[in-house]
């Protein structure tokens, strides 16, 4: 039995109304059993409740489309945190979060690999290393971008977008670790703070006063948990629309596609970062630009959140990537842009399962770039 009382005060959640739109909000709520509404309830009502590693509690994404709706201002993405916590301490925890958190532990990253290929992707690359030079940007990886092949391609992009703008920018290599966004997601409080420090230690060493990231997820994790108030945080789509505004990038080659922009929600829920990726598309040249119908505030989650790349959720219907997949289709459009490696993963398991792999093409902002520079 866990004991709630303490975590629903902290997060004020008697104030709930019972209002639903917390659930009728959830990407995940009839495609699984979680019910944010009825959690709350429950929890208010009696200080005592009984959860298990099958609980649909798993099945969040951390989209906070429930925290956006509510119309008390409450938290209740936060509250399925802290019960993930609670969980973890009981053990109950799917094994494959257990073994991601472990990786994490030993190795500063969620897939276990090693930390001497964490720079593996910078082969043939001219990128300062900030273990023995300065420059006035810190580029912060992430996980996903130095380890997975895929997005390998992103980090090469966007290190040549920096380039070629002339940006003084260096990155940690195999000193840099994981950013902890997932981690506290996914309940291990403990192990959140502890990167924290390591991670604010090596940044202070370094004197890093400025950082741009490639996720979403390690943008929102470093700028708002961190509580680095001395470094300015951006994700890279804020720092290259910038560049463009300031004549210091000139995108001139033709595309000619058309193109849908997925909103990732850690960058667009979450943080409100809603017009300067799509400034940046409608900027590259030959581009048809079209919107989904679900879009910016109300887009649909890619399910790669909360620790979900790790976790398989309990509901066996159509997955929110494949239905952003044939949305696309039905729209025509050659190519759906992010601008998350989540996303990125995600949107492109949906368009081979969907049979769009020959039609729609997924490609990361900085990737686009890239094509048009």
């Amino acid at each position: 039995m866990i004991q709630a009382k303490e975590l629903t005060e902290k997060l004020e959640m008697f104030a709930c109304m019972q209002c639903g739109k917390c659930s009728a909000g959830c990407p995940e709520s009839g495609k699984s059993g979680l019910n944010i509404r009825r959690i709350i309830r429950e929890l208010t009502v009696s200080p005592l409740c009984e959860l298990k590693q099958t609980d649909p509690l798993w099945d969040c994404t951390s989209c906070s489309a429930c925290t956006l709706r509510c119309p008390r201002g409450l938290q209740p993405h936060e509250l399925i945190i802290g019960l993930r916590g609670a969980l973890i301490e009981t053990g109950e925890i799917p094994v494959t979060a257990r073994d991601s958190l472990e990786a994490v532990f030993k190795h500063g990253n969620p897939w276990g690999r090693a930390k001497q290929k964490r720079e593996e992707w910078t082969e043939g690359l001219a990128i300062k290393n900030l273990s023995d030079s300065q420059a006035e940007i810190l580029y912060y990886v992430c996980c996903a971008a130095a380890y997975d092949p895929r997005v390998q391609n992103v980090a090469r992009s966007l290190a040549g977008i920096f380039n070629e703008s002339g940006s003084d920018f260096g990155i940690l290599g195999i000193e840099e670790s994981c950013c902890g966004s997932e981690t506290r997601r996914m309940g291990e409080a403990g192990l959140f703070e502890m990167i924290v420090e390591d991670n604010m230690k090596l940044f202070n060493s370094r004197g890093v006063k400025h950082i741009v990231a490639t996720s979403p997820h390690c943008f929102d994790a470093l700028k708002n948990k961190y509580n680095a108030e001395a470094i300015t945080v951006q994700h890279y789509t804020q720092y290259v629309a910038g560049l463009l505004d300031g004549g210091k990038l000139s995108l001139t080659k033709n595309l000619d596609k058309i193109v849908a922009y997925h909103d990732p929600c850690y960058l667009g829920k979450q943080n409100d970062i809603y017009d300067e990726p799509r400034e940046i598309l409608k900027a590259i040249p030959g581009i048809n630009y079209l919107e989904f119908d679900r879009r910016r505030e109300k887009s649909l989650c890619c399910e790669g959140g909360g620790g979900r790349m790790w976790l398989e959720g309990t509901n066996t219907g159509e997955r929110l990537a494949e239905t952003r997949v044939k949305d696309a289709a039905e729209m025509g459009v050659d190519i759906i842009a992010t601008a998350c490696p989540f996303c990125l993963l995600t949107l492109e398991d949906a368009v081979k399962i969907t049979g769009f792999e020959e039609k729609i093409l997924i490609k990361d902002i900085s990737e686009l770039i890239v094509e048009a520079l």
